[in-house]
């Protein structure tokens, strides 16, 4: 096994002095102030109010404070050495109550703020426009279910276009679908919460259709726009060399990676799996398939880790299970550490999809971090993570994948979702009480890369 924290040499020269370096956040998780400046309720908001969802009962109220200190998060991010900086916007600041009609100009005008806060530190911004805090009040009306939401979100891409579009260029629509769609609504792991399987396929076939029709609005208000999708993929092998395995391998991946890359590549949904799905695929309309695959100009990539898939008949929805491989590098999540496996993805992904750009918009690492008694973080197997992936990207370049560039997960510590604040993912720790940023030893790592 690899030493976890043995670092590759990997210099920022490697790459074409062209490659973007970022880091990414995302609203929920760090901005808190979710009754300042006129927000309205999120699903996140009501999700974490229910006891139980989430594993330290906390939730974003507070968060990083990043509403009242992105000054000084900017101010890490310009001194990392990074060129652009990705965050999203709260769709609940922009329209409290959902109706497209009533937006809120002090939100507007935080965003404003921050992205001029961006630019003034030399950080190209990238804003996500949906990364999961859809407006409660949309959620009363069947949110994501619900084929008005996609109208919904076309209007709020089009107001934070004309808004922020004199200086935002590069957008993304959303941020990760199939959480949105199976985190959320089939395995009520995160916001809103449903367990209902056709559900999530609906809501899923409604949020790309979202993403195909923003993208003529977004390049409207912005004519010079970058707009891209991110997805999370994995590269899955099967347990076995047994047929049952492979074939299990082959159903798994149609459904997390095929469902989403098939119809945004013209494709339509991978037609094995709307066989396997049946009468819970979802009700589509004559003209969703085109709005899908409309053109893109970039593919954002999240990666964290591949799935080893066995046959699991009678199990889960297309009778699959996800199994541990023992002996297996692992981060605190116990997701498993492969930067070869994503190597294999992003090559997977050129050759039977040929995007024209593909950005790694999240990558990194939890461990159980430990604040020495001078403050310091010696995060030694996180920043032989972040090492080992870069030089992994380097790997995939040279390989002809046309990677253009790399955003760290995450530049601060925040809200992780189900976990609380349990998990840390930051390159900067972040101390809730005090709310002290102190900048880890894969921070360092990656400021002297960057400046190298």
């Amino acid at each position: 096994m690899t030493d976890p924290a043995a670092l590759p040499v990997i210099r920022r020269g490697d790459f074409e002095p062209g490659f973007l370096w970022g880091c990414s956040t995302s609203s929920y998780q760090i901005e808190g102030g979710i009754h300042e400046g006129g927000r309205g309720e999120s699903i996140w908001d009501r999700f974490c109010e229910r006891p139980g969802n989430i594993r330290d009962f906390s939730s974003g109220a507070i968060a990083c404070d990043h509403y009242h200190r992105w000054p000084e998060d900017l101010d890490i991010a310009r001194d990392l050495g990074t060129g652009a900086y990705r965050f999203s916007i709260a769709w609940p600041r922009i329209f409290p109550d959902g109706n497209p009609a009533r937006p809120n100009r002090a939100g507007l005008d935080f965003y404003s703020r921050l992205v001029d806060g961006m630019l003034e530190r030399g950080l190209q911004p990238w804003a996500t426009l949906y990364h999961w805090d859809l407006p409660q009040a949309l959620q009363d009306k069947g949110g994501w279910t619900n084929r008005d939401t996609v109208g919904d979100f076309v209007a709020f891409a089009d107001l934070a276009a004309r808004t922020l579009g004199d200086r935002v260029k590069h957008w993304i629509t959303h941020n990760e679908p199939w959480c949105t769609a199976m985190l959320g609504h089939a395995e009520g792991a995160h916001a809103p919460g449903l367990r209902d399987f056709r559900a999530a396929l609906q809501a899923c076939h409604h949020v790309l259709v979202s993403h195909g029709l923003a993208i003529p609005a977004l390049r409207a208000a912005v004519p010079d726009a970058k707009v891209g999708i991110t997805l999370s993929l994995h590269p899955i092998s099967p347990a076995t060399a047994s047929a049952e395995d492979a074939a299990a391998a082959r159903r798994h991946d149609g459904l997390r990676n095929r469902w989403f890359l098939d119809p945004l590549h013209g494709r339509g949904y991978p037609e094995d799996v709307m066989e396997l799905l049946g009468h819970r695929a979802p009700n589509t309309q004559t003209r969703d398939a085109a709005a899908i695959a409309t053109p893109t100009d970039f593919l954002g990539i999240n990666y964290y880790f591949p799935e080893v898939v066995a046959d699991a008949p009678g199990e889960g929805a297309i009778a699959t299970r996800v199994v541990e491989q023992h002996g297996v590098e692992r981060t605190a999540f116990g997701w498993p550490v492969s930067p070869e496996g994503m190597v294999t993805l992003l090559e997977r992904v050129q050759r039977d999809y040929a995007p024209p750009r593909v950005y790694l918009t999240e990558n990194g690492s939890t461990y159980d971090d430990v604040v020495q008694p001078d403050g310091s973080i010696d995060d030694v197997q996180r920043r032989a993570y972040l090492a080992r992936h870069i030089a992994a990207a380097r790997d995939a370049v040279a390989r002809g994948v046309p990677l253009k560039g790399y955003f760290a997960w995450s530049l601060l510590d925040n809200f992780e979702w189900a976990e609380g604040y349990v998990r840390r993912f930051g390159l900067t720790h972040v101390d809730y009480a005090t709310q002290k940023r102190t900048l880890k030893a894969s921070g360092r790592w990656y400021r002297d890369f960057l400046h190298g």
